[in-house]
């Protein structure tokens, strides 16, 4: 049975999905192809490159994304991302789609059309930084003469670019929007915003997968809070446990 696992765009709530692979992997679940967006990009093809959430986890917490981002003061954005390049071309240096033990598909934004790119072959690490690009935070990036920012702003969870190739497609979804908010400062409810429109194109996607793991308690962690992931990768990984048992991974999907 051809298993696929799409994982959503959050921010620093993408550390989640690292436990929530951690807790797949010990009920026996072998992925054979995954979808990611943003964080979820980044998780996706360190995972799908073959470092188990163990090693994913430990990438994470030694290498501070906090340091990897550099100004770059343009008109165009406050950050550029050559620093998670630099990070990610460590780990994965054959830089290249077809280096990877598992297919790939990475959404980003073409913002001249405004709708989604995705990508599946080629190099890699530039598509992971476009998928990546916040609006207004990080310069945008350029691939092939596009213009490209967030894969979030268009399509949070590329569900369906894996759906026909799976029999059992599991979502792991990030931004689990509670009743609880506190408008504490203007960057929380620009944040919060941004989490409700991007959960609207989320639902047809949520909609296609078969299982969806969606940890409330991740919800209530800014997209910002990096010096949380031990306590993300816990949430995702205990929810995971608790809600799921391996026999919820062994059901075809009925056609």
């Amino acid at each position: 049975m051809k298993i696929g696992v799409v994982l959503s765009g959050g921010g620093a709530r993408g550390i989640s999905h690292i436990g929530v692979l951690k807790a797949l992997e010990e009920m026996g679940v072998e992925v054979s192809c995954v979808a990611g967006t943003s964080a979820g990009s980044i998780v996706g093809a360190l995972y799908a490159y073959g470092y188990s959430p163990d090693k994913i986890l430990e990438t994470v917490l030694a290498t501070s994304f906090f340091r990897s981002i550099r100004p770059a003061w343009t008109m165009t954005g406050l950050l550029n991302l050559e620093g998670l390049s630099t990070i990610l071309q460590k780990f994965i240096p054959e830089n290249t789609f077809e280096a990877l033990k598992l297919p790939l598909v990475i959404a980003a934004t073409d913002i001249r059309r405004g709708s989604a790119d995705y990508f599946r072959s080629g190099e890699l690490i530039p598509a992971i930084l476009a998928s990546c690009c916040v609006p207004a935070v990080f310069n945008p990036v350029h691939i092939q003469g596009k213009t490209y920012v967030d894969g979030g702003l268009v399509d949070n969870m590329p569900a369906a670019q894996i759906r026909k190739e799976c029999d059992l497609l599991i979502g792991s979804h990030c931004n689990h929007i509670g009743t609880e908010f506190d408008a504490k400062n203007f960057r929380n409810v620009i944040e919060r915003s941004l989490l409700i429109a991007i959960n609207g194109n989320t639902t047809e996607s949520k909609g296609l997968c078969d299982i969806l793991i969606e940890p409330p308690e991740v919800g209530k962690v800014s997209g910002f809070e990096l010096g949380r992931a031990r306590e993300l990768f816990t949430i995702g990984y205990e929810f995971t446990r608790e809600h799921f048992t391996a026999a919820d991974f062994q059901q075809k999907k009925a056609i």
